[in-house]
C-alpha cells in the first residue's frame, strides 16, 4: 500500500523537499514546530539546516505519538534511503498485519509534514539527526531491540575470518571482504535460505536466538565458548563486537521476528473507557456543589489571612508548619491545602506584601474578584488553573538539589502541567455527558500520544501531572462523579455534549455506551486568549443556575447556636462570623455565639442594640431568651474597665472592682499596682494587659490618651497592586495566522533571491555569497537594467549591517539611491547604491 505521497522530480535535499511544498504545507511545519521561525530564517535551505538540528528534532520526535515513533524508529534500522515497500515490511512484518498497513500512511504523512522524513516513496530519508537518536548503539540500544547490520558488525573483523565464516555457512569464497559481508546479508535476508540454515542449529542454539531477538542483542561468552555458541560464531549468526561480547546482526534478528521491528506495533491508540456512568444532571448537579465549596474554601482561606498571612521564607514560600496550619484552619488535607493556596496565588488574588517582614495577604485583586456574581468568580479559578504552569502536588517534593519544594516558592513551575491538563480534560469530553473514565486508560492514551515524554511507568511527570488533574478537576468542580461536567465542557470550547444513550446511574462501563476509541471531538489543542475568555464566560453561564441561591435569613436555636440551612449572603455571613464562631460545615453551617465571640462584636463597635436588631432582622425563628441575654450581660461589662498606656493602666469607677482584681492571684503575672483608688498601673504594654484581664473573665475596653473608648474595627491588611504569576511556556509559543503569513512571505522571498540563477562569471562569487562589484560597475548595471526593464541580483547591507540577497526590478537610479520592485520584499523599496555590495544579472531562464 502506498502512501500516497510523491513528486514529480525527487528531492535531493530536505531544502528541495521544503521548496516543493505549497504555503499551506509549510504553515503547518511552522505550527507544529514552532521554533523553527524563531528567528524567521532567511531562505528555505536555512530552514531546512535549523529542522535538522540536535534540540529542534529532539522537540519534534517529543511530539510524536507511539505509532509515529515506531516508524521513524523503524526508518532508522532501514537501509537509507528505503522504499514504502521495505517500511511497510519492517512494520507490518512478513504476514502483513492489516491495522499497521492502513495506519502506516498517517504516520509517513505526519513525519513528513514534520519535515522529519522526506523524499518520495521510493527513496524516503529520516533525517541524518533523527537517525543518530533512534538507530541503534552499544550506548543508546534501540527501542526496536535490533543490533548493528552484518556490514557494521563485521567492519573490524580481519578478511580471513570474515571468508572462514562464508564458507561455514554454505557459501562461496570470495576474493575481497566486501562481497562476502554482502553475500553474508543476501543469505541472512533471504527466509527460505535462512529456514534453511536454522533448521540444522542445535536446539541449545535457538534458545540462545530466542533470547536475543526481541533485545537487547548483545551478550557474554567465554573464551571457550560452549559448542552450540560455536555453531552460531561460525556462521556468523552471532559476531564478535569485543572481547567476551557478541551481538546478534540486525538480519538475523528480522529472520526471526518475521520482518518486524517492532514487537508490538501499536497503530491505533488505547482506548478512553468509561469506568462509570451517571446521568447528566447528576454530573452537572455535583459538580456546581463542589464549585460553590470551591469558592467557599477561597474565601475562607483569604480571609483567615485577611489582617496578614504567614511569614514568607528567606528561600520562597511557605514554611511546612504554615501549611500544616492552614489545612487544619481549612479541615483538608495538607496537598489540597497546597492546592488552594497555589490556586489563588496564581489567580492573584494572594502574594507576598513585599514588606520588610515579609508576609503573605491578600491582594487588591481579591477585594475585585469577591464582587463578581458567584459563577463569573469560579469560571476565572478555573480558567486561571487550566493555563497555569505552577504544579501544587510537587509540594513537599525534593528539587534537583534536594531542596523541598513548598507552596508558594520557586521551583513548582512545569511547562507541561496546562497541556496535560487540557488534554485530559478533551479526553472525557471525548466520552458521552455523564461517562466518567477509567484513571489507567486515561495515563495508557496519554503515553500512546507521547511516547517519549511519558516513558511505561506510573511515576513519570506526565502521569503525575495527569493523576493530579483528575483529582483537582473534582475539588474545583469541573468534573463531578469524575465525569466532565457541562460547564467543564464548556471551559475547554467545545459545544454541549449530545445526550448518551446510556442508563442514568451504573457503576461500571456499559455496552450500549458509545465511546470514541481513537479520535476525540475538536479543540485538542488550548484555545488562545480571546477565545479563552469568551469559553469561561460561557461556563460562567451554564453553572449560575445550578449554583444555590445565597440566603438572607438563620435559625436561631437555645442552645445559642444558629443554623444557616444554606449559603449566606455575603454581609450577613461577615457579620455573623464576627458575631459567632463557626462550629460545623457541611450542607448547613453550625454558628456558636459565646460570650468571646459576642465582645468581638462589641470590640468592633457594634452596641448591644445593634445586635438584637441584626438578630431578629436575620432570623426566621424568634431570638432566643439565652441568647438574648447573653449579649446584655456582655454589653453590660463591656467597657466598665479602661486600659491605657502607663505602660498601661487599668480605672475603673468602681474601686470595689479594682480591689478584687488586685486580690485575684491571677493578676500577679500582669504586675498591678494600685496608683489612685480607681486607678492601677502595669509593667505590661495595653495588648498584655487586655489579654490578661480577658482571660480572668472581664471585658474591658480601650480608651484612647483622649480617655474615649478605642473601637477595634476589623481591618483588611492587602498587598502592594500585584499581578498573577505568567504561565512558564513549553518551548516558542505556537504562531498565529498573520505571524505564519509573513514568515512564509519573507522565507520564499529570501530563497527567491538566494536560488534566483545568475549568469556566469569567472570573477564572480558562487554559491550563497553576495555579489561584488565596483561602484562604477554596479551603477552601469542598474541604469542598463531600468532601461530594459529586467530584474537583477543584488548583495545589501543594511544600517546594522546584516547581509542579504535580493532580487529586484530597477526603476529609477538617482541622487545615490535605486528605487526598485523587490521581488524578495514583494514591494517598492529604496536602497542606498553605497549599501550595495555588487549586482549580477539573473540567467536568462
Amino acid at each position: 500500500m502506498s502512501s500516497a505521497h510523491t513528486t514529480p522530480s525527487a528531492p535531493r535535499s530536505l531544502a528541495e523537499a521544503l521548496r516543493a511544498r505549497d504555503d499551506a504545507s509549510l504553515a503547518a511545519l511552522l505550527r507544529s514546530r514552532p521554533d523553527l521561525i524563531t528567528p524567521v530564517p532567511t531562505d528555505l535551505t536555512q530552514l531546512a539546516t535549523r529542522a535538522g538540528t540536535r534540540a529542534s528534532v529532539l522537540r519534534a520526535l517529543e511530539r510524536l505519538d507511539r505509532f509515529a515513533l515506531q516508524t521513524a524508529e523503524a526508518l532508522a534500522v532501514a537501509p537509507d534511503p528505503a522504499s514504502y515497500g521495505t517500511l511497510l515490511g519492517l512494520m507490518a512484518g512478513d504476514a502483513g498485519a492489516a491495522g499497521v498497513a492502513a495506519a502506516l500512511p498517517r504516520a509517513v504523512a505526519t513525519l513528513r509534514e514534520q519535515a522529519l522524513v522526506w523524499g518520495d516513496d521510493e527513496r524516503l530519508r529520516l533525517v541524518r539527526t533523527a537517525r543518530e537518536l533512534l538507530a541503534p548503539t552499544p550506548q543508546h540500544p534501540s527501542p526496536t531491540g535490533l543490533g548493528p547490520t552484518v556490514q557494521e558488525a563485521t567492519s573490524g573483523m580481519s578478511p580471513g575470518r570474515i571468508q572462514e565464516i562464508v564458507t561455514t555457512a554454505g557459501l562461496t569464497t570470495t576474493h575481497d571482504s566486501v562481497s562476502a559481508v554482502a553475500a553474508l546479508t543476501a543469505l541472512f535476508t533471504h527466509r527460505g535460505k535462512m529456514a534453511a540454515l536454522l533448521a540444522d542449529a542445535p536446539e541449545a542454539a535457538l534458545e540462545v536466538l530466542s533470547r536475543l531477538v526481541w533485545g537487547p542483542p548483545y551478550g557474554q561468552v567465554t573464551p571457550e565458548p560452549a559448542a552450540h555458541l560455536r555453531w552460531l560464531l561460525d556462521r556468523g549468526l552471532l559476531l564478535p563486537t569485543a572481547p567476551g561480547t557478541v551481538v546478534l546482526p540486525r538480519e538475523v534478528a528480522l529472520h526471526l521476528r518475521e520482518g518486524r521491528a517492532h514487537r508490538e506495533p501499536e497503530p491505533l491508540p488505547p482506548a478512553v473507557e468509561p469506568a462509570a456512568v451517571h446521568g447528566p444532571q447528576v454530573v452537572d448537579a455535583t459538580a456546581a456543589g463542589q464549585a460553590y465549596t470551591a469558592l467557599a474554601t477561597v474565601e475562607e482561606l483569604l480571609k483567615d489571612w485577611d489582617e496578614g498571612g504567614p511569614a514568607v521564607l528567606r528561600a520562597g514560600g511557605l514554611s511546612v508548619r504554615d501549611l500544616k496550619r492552614t489545612a487544619v484552619a481549612l479541615d483538608v488535607s495538607e496537598p489540597v491545602a497546597a492546592f488552594w493556596v497555589e490556586l489563588a496565588y496564581a489567580a492573584g488574588l494572594l502574594a507576598s506584601d513585599g514588606e520588610a517582614d515579609e508576609r503573605f495577604a491578600a491582594t487588591p485583586g481579591y477585594d475585585e474578584w469577591l464582587e463578581q456574581p458567584a459563577a463569573e468568580r469560579w469560571a476565572r479559578l478555573a480558567e486561571v488553573w487550566l493555563t497555569a504552569t505552577r504544579t501544587p502536588g510537587l509540594v513537599g517534593g525534593r528539587d534537583a538539589k534536594d531542596r523541598t519544594l513548598s507552596a508558594l516558592g520557586p521551583g513548582l513551575d512545569r511547562s507541561a502541567a496546562s497541556e496535560v491538563r487540557h488534554r485530559v480534560l478533551t479526553l472525557l469530553a471525548g466520552l458521552p455527558h455523564g461517562a466518567a473514565p477509567g484513571t489507567e486508560s486515561v495515563l495508557a492514551r496519554l503515553r500512546w500520544e507521547r511516547p517519549l515524554r511519558g516513558p511505561r511507568t506510573d511515576d513519570d511527570l506526565r502521569s503525575r501531572l495527569a493523576r493530579w488533574t483528575l483529582e483537582e478537576a473534582e475539588l474545583l468542580g469541573v468534573t463531578g462523579r469524575g465525569a466532565l461536567s457541562a460547564h467543564g465542557r464548556a471551559l475547554l470550547g467545545m459545544p454541549a455534549a449530545p445526550a448518551a444513550a446510556a442508563p442514568a446511574e451504573s457503576s461500571g462501563p456499559s455496552d450500549k455506551l458509545p465511546v470514541h476509541h481513537h479520535h476525540v471531538p475538536p479543540a485538542a489543542e488550548p484555545l488562545p486568549g480571546p477565545e479563552r475568555a469568551a469559553a469561561a464566560a460561557a461556563a460562567a453561564r451554564l453553572l449560575a443556575p445550578l449554583l444555590p441561591e445565597p440566603l438572607d435569613h438563620v435559625l436561631l436555636q437555645a442552645d445559642l447556636t444558629a443554623v444557616a440551612p444554606g449559603p449566606l449572603r455575603r454581609p450577613l455571613a461577615d457579620v455573623l462570623g464576627v458575631l459567632a464562631d463557626v462550629e460545623s460545615k457541611g450542607g448547613a453551617t453550625v454558628y456558636r455565639f459565646t460570650p468571646a465571640s459576642v465582645r468581638r462584636a462589641l470590640d468592633a463597635g457594634r452596641t448591644a442594640a445593634d445586635v438584637h436588631a441584626f438578630l431578629a432582622a436575620h432570623s426566621r425563628t424568634p431570638v432566643p431568651q439565652p441568647l438574648a441575654y447573653l449579649v446584655d450581660d456582655v454589653a453590660r461589662r463591656h467597657g466598665h474597665l479602661r486600659v491605657g498606656a502607663a505602660s498601661a493602666y487599668v480605672r475603673c469607677d468602681d474601686d470595689a472592682l479594682l480591689n478584687e482584681i488586685l486580690a485575684d492571684r491571677r493578676a500577679a503575672a500582669l504586675g498591678l499596682r494600685r496608683l489612685a483608688p480607681t486607678v492601677l498601673a502595669t509593667r505590661s504594654d495595653p495588648a498584655a494587659l487586655l489579654e490578661g484581664l480577658r482571660a480572668m473573665g472581664y471585658a474591658p475596653a480601650a480608651e484612647s490618651a483622649e480617655g474615649d473608648v478605642l473601637i477595634a474595627r476589623a481591618h483588611s491588611h492587602r498587598t502592594p497592586p500585584r499581578t498573577a504569576p505568567e504561565p512558564v511556556p513549553d518551548g516558542p509559543p505556537a504562531p498565529d495566522a498573520t505571524l505564519l503569513g509573513a514568515a512564509i512571505r519573507a522565507i520564499r522571498a529570501g530563497d527567491l533571491a538566494a536560488t534566483a540563477p545568475r549568469k556566469p562569471s569567472g570573477d564572480r562569487p558562487a554559491g550563497g555569497e553576495l555579489p561584488r562589484t565596483s561602484s562604477a560597475e554596479t551603477l552601469a548595471t542598474m541604469q542598463a537594467a531600468v532601461l530594459t526593464g529586467e530584474s537583477v541580483w543584488i548583495g545589501y547591507v543594511n544600517a546594522e549591517g546584516s547581509a542579504s540577497q535580493r532580487v529586484i526590478a530597477p526603476i529609477r537610479v538617482e541622487g545615490g539611491f535605486v528605487t526598485a520592485y523587490d521581488h524578495t520584499a514583494d514591494e517598492v523599496r529604496t536602497y542606498p547604491l553605497h549599501r550595495v555590495t555588487g549586482v549580477a544579472e539573473l540567467a536568462e531562464d
